[in-house]
């Protein structure tokens, strides 16, 4: 238990400010964002300098209490959701939202962990770049956690995922430590990468504090265009297509089933298919470029797409006429969450494939999901470009229970697919992370020699035990 005597050590630290005890504030932070994990908090820890965080962590070490590290509680898998017990308390990482220094000329950013990415996006506006990483929670998802995640979205196929934008990191480490990483050095062989270790480590190696981020030249013009075709199969051949044509100005690529597509059609008000042949499958394709050189963007777009629907790969196309319309294209990709609720309880899976894999998995995965379970219905849509899937299977129709189904049929059917993607190949986390939900099943699926190395990764930067309990790091028992 952790009382009163011990929050005024922290509050020694931090000043009023920098400590949250009342239970009603902290109530919106001990659950995650889906509302499947409910934990318990004596506090909220909110430094303003990462020399407070050190503090923070060297008392909590001292002490023996495990510290969660949080930034907008964005977490689609519950990886920042404290435990239960009310063991451990919250380090929040949202005061510490100071944009150090913004360089055009070296195209850098340097950037702390609670800068909210919206607002890193209209710094970089302002300056004649861009951070180009977006999704749906850029309004609060903060930049510490999307490294911590390894986030990916909509442009991981020009831009890669944030691990490849992160040039360098600061990080508070288990012992209190602060390891100082923000240069960045494009040459640097002093042995172990204490960066890419951080990046993607769910908070469990360390709190990361401030990074260098990697940005690029504005947008001058975009092409923004909607694409009918037959298959997954014959996106994927469009997508080589344009890549050829186009080069790497082909920013997004995403699939979408037809049944997605009628489901924001049915639920969101104010969207229409962009084009006039409903065809079993959808591609929307981001064209952009950073100058204003000819042909433009729309035009080369125009050219490719031609070529594609003479050699029969498309059966229908459109490009947007302008900004209002390319918006509403992606209003479309991006309301399929949104959506899909409202069919009913579904299970949901961010998972990858080899992208010369991804089309027959996004076909035969569904077939065999609604053959082995009957009633339910299956389907996908993702960023084809980087074989990243996000696959649902939706409750039979008349479901009344949702909860009441997931968790008599979740465990199995989480086998199966997981099992399907483990058998092409592929990671049964693209780009949410593992947290606490999906711990168990890399315990059962992950190789020795993975499980192996994560602990002992572990063990020695958290000898303790303290750093974001019981997530990513498959217990004994899992595997």
């Amino acid at each position: 238990m952790i009382g009163q005597d011990i929050i005024a050590r922290f509050l020694g630290i931090m000043g009023p400010k920098g400590v949250i005890t009342d239970s009603g504030d902290i109530a919106p932070w001990v659950r995650d964002w889906r509302g499947r994990y409910h934990g318990a908090a004596a506090a909220i820890l909110q430094p303003e300098t990462t020399e407070q965080v050190a503090a923070a962590v060297r008392l909590a070490a001292e002490l023996d209490i495990p510290l969660v590290p949080q930034g907008g509680n964005t977490s689609m898998v519950g990886g920042a959701t404290p435990p239960a017990d009310g063991s451990a308390l919250i380090l929040s990482l949202r005061r510490m939202n100071r944009i150090r220094s913004l360089s055009p000329e070296d195209n850098l950013a340097l950037c702390e962990a609670g800068v909210i990415l919206s607002n890193l996006h209209d710094a970089a506006a302002d300056a004649g770049r861009r951070f180009p990483l977006s999704l749906g929670a850029k309004g609060s998802a903060t930049i510490g956690g999307l490294i911590s995640t390894n986030a990916g979205g909509t442009q991981v196929l020009r831009h890669g995922t944030m691990r490849a934008l992160v040039e360098g990191i600061e990080a508070v480490l288990p012992d209190g430590s602060i390891f100082h990483g923000l240069d960045a050095l494009k040459k640097d062989n002093r042995g172990y990468d204490i960066k890419q270790l951080l990046i993607g480590a769910e908070g469990t190696l360390g709190i990361i504090t401030a990074a260098s981020l990697r940005l690029v030249p504005a947008i001058a013009a975009r092409a923004v265009g909607w694409v009918g075709v037959a298959s997954p199969a014959d996106a994927l051949t469009l997508l080589r297509l344009t890549e050829a044509r186009l080069g790497d100005s082909v920013e997004g690529f995403e699939i979408i089933a037809d049944d997605g597509l009628g489901h924001v059609l049915s639920h969101i008000p104010g969207t229409r298919c962009p084009i006039e042949t409903r065809t079993p499958w959808h591609v929307l394709i981001e064209v952009d470029h950073a100058d204003l050189r000819e042909p433009g963007p729309a035009e080369r777009l125009e050219s490719a797409l031609a070529q594609a629907l003479e050699q029969g790969i498309a059966a229908d196309a459109a490009i947007a006429a302008n900004e209002a319309q390319a918006e509403a294209f992606w209003r479309i990709r991006e309301s399929l969450s949104e959506s899909e609720k409202a069919q009913g309880p579904a299970l949901q899976y961010d998972i990858s494939v080899p992208v010369a894999r991804m089309p027959a998995f996004m076909v035969e995965a569904a077939a065999a999901a609604e053959r082995t379970f009957p009633g339910t219905t299956a389907s996908s849509f993702g960023h084809l470009g980087d074989g990243n899937v996000h696959f649902h299977v939706r409750a039979p129709k008349g479901t009344a229970d949702g909860p009441a189904w997931i968790a008599a049929e979740g465990q199995t059917i989480n086998a199966f697919v997981h099992d399907a993607v483990v058998a092409a190949g592929g990671s049964i986390s693209a780009e949410h992370g593992i947290g606490q939900m999906k711990r168990a099943e890399l315990g059962r699926l992950a190789s020795p020699a993975r499980l192996h190395a994560m602990r002992a990764i572990k063990a020695a930067f958290d000898p303790q035990g303290l750093m974001n309990p019981d997530k990513l790091i498959p217990r004994p028992e899992e595997g």
